[in-house]
């Protein structure tokens, strides 16, 4: 259990600077009008969510894994 609280921090973390990086860096480097960057980073945004509510999960045994694609 404590190794899972470690596990979900970190990813946390990683996930977070990730999408800090995104957000920051590159995406002022396309040139795209101003909705299409909003829109960009809401998809963005509810991607990582999303993921790091199924690893999340995953961790603690909720669901079961994706497997082989």
């Amino acid at each position: 259990m404590i190794g899972a609280l470690i596990s979900a921090v970190l990813l946390l973390i990683v996930l977070g600077v990730i999408l800090w990086a995104v957000q920051t860096l590159l995406m002022p480097m396309v040139p795209m009008p101003a909705p299409f960057h909003t829109v960009i980073s809401v998809q963005i945004t509810v991607v990582c969510v999303l993921v790091v509510v199924y690893v999340i999960a995953s961790l603690f045994g909720v669901v079961a894994p994706l497997g082989r694609l």
